[in-house]
């Protein structure tokens, strides 16, 4: 780890200010899609609302089907956004402030019920959304690969065996998985 530091510099994670329900929404969007087609999706999705920053769960829940499909979601991502605005306005899904108010594995518990997201997605809302800093998102291919080519493996790790090994690294495994997606970035095509 102390020759990727070297390597990358200070970390430069930086959570992004909006609310569970906007990372979930932009998540589903981007699940399985080139991050510019996920980005185009979510213009689009935005422009259907008008001048709204980001529409609300009760003009998501409003919305026509036809209009939600024609920015490009598929029936199962428009079903996954549409649960996100219901459990949004039913309280599931906290707002910011509360959400900020739980610990990890209470939000984990409570998100993966929401239709279309998994642990994976509540460990990317974590870090990006909440800037939580010991979250290690085992199954996540970049960090998985990161490790591999940053100690010159032939196989990455499993990813039950990969949390057995990052618990070394708490309270500060947000800041490894960071440093493993600098190498992956880094060693792209290896």
């Amino acid at each position: 780890m102390r020759r990727l530091i070297k390597a990358h510099g200070p970390c430069e994670l930086v959570p992004q200010k909006r609310t569970p329900y906007e990372a979930l929404i932009s998540a589903v969007a981007h699940q399985q899609l080139h991050a510019n087609a996920a980005e185009a999706i979510l213009r689009r999705f935005k422009a259907l609302f008008g001048r709204t920053r980001f529409p609300t769960p009760q003009q998501v829940m409003d919305a026509d089907d036809a209009a939600l499909r024609g920015c490009g979601f598929s029936t199962s991502k428009m079903l996954a956004i549409r649960d996100i605005a219901a459990k949004t306005l039913s309280g599931q899904i906290p707002t910011r402030a509360a959400a900020m108010k739980l610990d990890d594995e209470e939000l984990i518990a409570r998100l993966v019920e929401v239709r279309g997201v998994g642990r994976w997605t509540v460990e990317m809302l974590l870090i990006f959304t909440l800037g939580r800093m010991d979250v290690f998102p085992s199954d996540d291919y970049g960090v998985r690969n990161g490790w591999r080519l940053a100690n010159k493996l032939d196989e990455m790790p499993k990813p039950k065996e990969f949390r057995e090994l990052a618990a070394k690294w708490q309270p500060h495994r947000t800041l490894a998985a960071w440093y493993l997606w600098r190498a992956a970035d880094a060693g792209k095509g290896k």
